[in-house]
């Protein structure tokens, strides 16, 4: 090994240690390891420019401010209130619409945003049908990250893969390339989350809800005796109390709401007050606007999607939509730094040759199994890591490797980029390999074992519908 190659895996290593311990923010770890590279001249000054000024990081901060906008509007929540109001008379079957909707949209807009608005409401639809949130919090949570593999601004992930591979010399991928094999997993998982996960979540949830039910039968026989107590009170008239007891129902509850309890309308987190935001119609008709022009000069081919969400989030300030306070709230620095750090950290994998060599020790092994056991390799390594560090980190590390694997068998690396594309955004088996997965494992009081044992199934199947879905729209 060489000089570079060395101080590469250091760093690297190094990296990946101090993100699993999980003591030091992730963006503030990746930007020490690209300093560090810097410093010690594995990459160029040029490099790092590159990797601070690439295509994914430019449409993340585009695609962010324009999700923002459309967020402030309050056309969001109204869609997912709407959607609500419309499922409610279906009961649970409802609540499963909302879900489905929420995927749908995760799509095109970023999947937090819409957890966090439609979390609350989802919450409050199943306490409304006496069913506990635990039987579809995660479950929203997990279909919503599912969405995000329908197009290629659905996740982050997707975008930064595209551009790693544009610098290894690939051709990057189209908008609605990936859709086919995204809605096939998206599909598959959604069915087995529908008639097995949340049955075994409801396992859980059974002995919540019994609790519930016999916490409001206790509170029922406390007001009739309190109105059993008052009754007699009042014919013996003149034995008042000189002073005022306080309501026995009430005690020990919060009174932060009018009504005496804790619980706002869509929930008490300052998180989620952008779902009670009233619908402004201007501002949220030219967000919509914009972001539809967005799309559709992407898709059409008409301009890159770097290039057109560019335009979009700085035609947002200009007609006024947003203030650029407001679009610079919208940016999300922490995660478009921790992508900038990740693409130098890639970068000196790449040409040190680190990664040549890493596909070269893989090739050895799976060799006798052909493109279509690498494909199966590579995609349980990337879903292994993804559990375990970022998902911006894991597509960073991969994609070298799968371009590289690819080429010692002498097969497309479409297939294996799209496979990371996948696998790097399905962090489901953890509470913590996903952002939305934490905003839900919060409010729905859920176990780290609720989320392995729905999770982990979940991640087995949707890896054998990938695996199915692939090489019929890439072949090899």
């Amino acid at each position: 090994m060489t000089l570079d190659q060395i101080i590469a895996l250091i760093v690297l290593v190094a990296v990946v240690g101090l993100m699993i311990h999980g003591r030091m923010r992730s963006d503030v770890v990746a930007l020490s390891g690209a300093a560090a590279l810097l410093l010690l001249g594995v990459v160029r000054p040029v490099e790092v420019q590159s990797a601070f000024a690439s295509p994914a990081v430019i449409a993340l901060a585009g695609l962010f401010v324009i999700a923002y906008a459309i967020e402030l509007s309050g056309l969001l929540g109204l869609i997912i209130r709407k959607a609500t109001a419309l499922c409610r008379r279906f009961g649970a079957t409802g609540i499963w619409l909302v879900i489905g909707l929420c995927g749908s949209v995760g799509g095109f807009l970023n999947n937090t945003p819409v957890v966090v608005i439609a979390a609350p409401v989802v919450r409050d639809m199943a306490r409304s049908l006496k069913l506990s949130p635990k039987r579809f919090l995660m479950p929203l949570s997990h279909v919503a990250v599912m969405g995000g593999l329908l197009t290629l601004i659905g996740t982050s992930t997707n975008l930064l893969v595209n551009d790693m591979a544009r610098n290894a010399g690939q051709p990057v991928f189209s908008l609605f390339e990936i859709t086919p094999v995204g809605l096939v997993i998206a599909l598959v998982g959604g069915v087995w989350l529908y008639f097995a996960g949340a049955r075994q979540l409801g396992r859980t949830a059974t002995v919540e809800e019994e609790a519930e039910a016999e916490r409001e039968r206790q509170e029922a026989e406390a007001r009739a005796l309190a109105e059993a107590g008052r009754t007699k009170a009042s014919r013996l008239g003149r034995w008042r109390l000189p002073f005022a007891l306080p309501n026995l129902m009430h005690l020990g509850e919060s009174r932060s709401q009018r009504d005496g309890t804790g619980d706002a309308h869509l929930g008490d987190v300052d998180l989620y007050s952008s779902a009670d935001r009233p619908l402004e119609w201007k501002r949220a008709l030219i967000a919509l606007a914009v972001f539809v022009m967005v799309v559709a000069a992407a898709g059409l081919g008409i301009a890159p999607i770097a290039a057109a969400a560019f335009a979009g989030a700085v035609a947002l300030i200009l007609l006024g939509v947003l203030t650029p306070d407001e679009a610079y709230s919208g940016l999300k620095p922490d995660i478009l730094l921790l992508i900038a750090g990740m693409v130098v950290v890639g970068t000196a994998i790449e040409v040190t040759g680190l990664a040549a060599q890493g596909a070269g020790l893989l090739i050895e092994v799976i060799r006798p199994f052909g493109p279509l056991g690498a494909l199966i390799v590579l995609y349980g390594v990337t879903l292994f890591a993804t559990e375990l560090l970022s998902n911006a980190t894991v597509a960073v590390l991969v994609t070298p490797i799968a371009v590289a694997l690819a080429e010692s068998l002498g097969v497309d690396p479409r297939p294996f980029l799209v496979a990371v594309m996948m696998a790097a955004s399905a962090a489901f088996a953890t509470p913590f390999g996903y952002q939305t997965n934490v905003l839900v494992y919060q409010m729905g009081g859920y176990s780290y074992l609720d989320f392995v044992r729905v999770g982990l199934p979940l991640n087995l199947i949707t890896w054998a519908a990938a695996m199915v879905a692939i090489p019929i729209f890439f072949p090899f």
